[in-house]
């Protein structure tokens, strides 16, 4: 009796790799679609409307060319006349000198972090930044002013102001430092340590500036950010309607304080200044994001 031999030369049956989806997950793919994306527009909404509100009531203001250079000094509280150049002055020159303080401590805590978490001040370090990064903008000031003010006994000044931004910079600093640094690959290291290079030079020549691109963006984002506190200069500094070019003495205006300051202005002009100083303030934050966004790609790593 002869056995059956197989047929060789019809091919086989392919298995089927992927089963057919079910109409309950098609289903429920469907609703989960539905649902995401009526939350961003729930959630887009009072934004564009916010948008929408400062652009309209703050563009009359900001076409005036005189409005980005004057101050309201001698200006009746009922004039349209002035500008806001004085808050707009008070405003970069307080960041830029908290930048200044808080980008060299931000940038080395974040390198030490990454680079020797072995260290005995890693863990403080960590647990500090952690602190500093859940404190409220009213809790730093009150802070400096304890101790700037009270303790060493100097005058309300925009210095003691950008002492306070730089407590609410360093945290933004050392966690975009940190992240940025834990992307660089090992590899490099590595290959860096194997030519004999020291691990200094190592982090300075090769680390920093693979990871320049993203710190150099998480620094204007906080730059940006601490731009638009209110507490600090409610606290540390009064308002002037000139200008104040001396940083340790005097008054100093800045955008949210002269906004808060016209809010107690009845007269027509009061909202005039009011929606015109919190346009000018997106606008100038709206800049240093695009300046943030421009410097990552002008520094990011070259591939060719």
């Amino acid at each position: 009796m002869s056995q059956a031999t197989p047929d060789l030369a019809k091919p086989a049956k392919p298995a089927e790799t992927f089963l057919p989806i079910s109409g309950g997950r098609k289903a429920r793919d469907k609703i989960a679609l539905v649902v995401f994306t009526a939350s961003f527009i729930l959630a887009l909404i009072p934004l564009v409307a916010l948008l929408f509100k400062v652009i309209v009531d703050g563009l009359p203001a900001i076409l005036n060319p005189t409005w980005w250079t004057n101050s309201f000094f001698l200006v009746a509280p009922s004039s349209m006349a002035g500008g806001v150049g004085h808050a707009i002055y008070g405003s970069l020159v307080q960041a830029v000198v908290a930048a200044v303080i808080s980008i060299p401590l931000g940038v080395a805590a974040g390198i030490m972090l990454v680079e020797y978490p072995d260290s005995k001040l890693a863990k403080p370090t960590t647990f500090m930044v952690d602190v500093l990064a859940g404190v409220p903008s009213v809790v730093a000031a009150i802070f400096i002013f304890g101790i700037w003010i009270t303790t060493f006994q100097f005058e309300l000044s925009a210095f003691a102001v950008s002492l306070a931004l730089v407590l609410l910079m360093i945290p933004l600093i050392v966690r975009s430092t940190e992240e940025m640094l834990k992307l660089v690959p090992d590899e490099l290291r590595e290959a860096s340590y194997a030519l004999g290079v020291p691990k200094w030079k190592t982090i300075v020549s090769i680390v920093i500036p693979t990871a320049l691109s993203g710190m150099i963006s998480g620094i204007f984002l906080a730059v940006a950010r601490v731009m638009g506190e209110t507490a600090p200069v409610l606290i540390l500094v009064g308002y002037t309607a000139s200008y104040n070019f001396n940083l340790f003495e005097g008054n100093m205006s800045s955008l949210p304080l002269l906004i808060y300051n016209q809010l107690s202005n009845p007269n027509e002009a009061g909202q005039y200044r009011i929606w015109g100083a919190a346009l000018t303030l997106v606008i100038i934050i709206a800049l240093a994001n695009v300046l943030a966004t421009f410097a990552s790609k002008a520094l990011a790593p070259k591939t060719k």
